[in-house]
């Protein structure tokens, strides 16, 4: 029986309990910060909301809020560049009229069918481009000689990696609420309260 106890963490749930509090006090200032410039951005949605096409985006935008708001930019900045691909991809297949997509279509040619289509702006998927362009190299491996790399980026700049991070989610929120902002998506047809 001893061997067994062993398999199971020394800390009781109170251990725990301190564990969580200590991680949710950490940058208290600024997750609420966050929340409040995440709040702000996302009147543009509209008062009636967004539709967000697709089980896998509606957690995809879930899950980046939460991570802009807790701080883990890496993430708001994957999420958001996989969510506009599942959005516009789910929208453009959609239409009654809609030319099928290929099984699995690259999200460059996704961009430019959704600006051919009038989806989307051409300035605003030159966002998603460098939205794009952004999660490269954080999901390839980069040498620090590459100019995309994190690391290469902070000695450069002379800017922390930390704010590059952090400037690069701020950037990816934005640019995801600005798509999803879009008539396309929004349940109000793009009207504000002053229409």
């Amino acid at each position: 029986m001893a061997s067994q106890e062993s398999l199971f963490s020394p800390l009781a749930d109170v251990d725990f309990f301190r564990h969580l509090i200590v991680d949710l006090h950490d940058d208290l200032a600024g997750k609420v910060a966050r929340f409040r410039q995440l709040a702000d951005l996302s009147m543009g949605m509209g008062a009636a909301g967004t539709m967000i096409p697709g089980e896998t985006s509606h957690v995809t935008w879930l899950e980046a809020r939460s991570s802009f708001v807790h701080g883990n930019f890496i993430a708001v900045v994957m999420l958001c560049q996989g969510l506009a691909e599942h959005v516009l991809a789910s929208h453009l297949s959609m239409g009654l009229d809609a030319t099928p997509l290929p099984v699995r279509v690259q999200f460059k040619d996704t961009l430019k069918r959704s600006v051919d289509e009038g989806v989307t702006s051409e300035d605003l998927a030159e966002d998603l481009r460098k939205l794009m362009s952004l999660r490269n190299p954080l999901s390839h491996y980069r040498d620090v000689n590459d100019a995309s790399n994190l690391s290469r980026r902070a000695i450069d700049t002379a800017v922390p990696p930390h704010q590059h991070l952090l400037n690069d989610a701020t950037f990816a929120i934005s640019v995801a609420v600005r798509l999803l902002s879009l008539p396309s998506f929004r349940l109000d047809g793009g009207r504000t309260i002053l229409d």
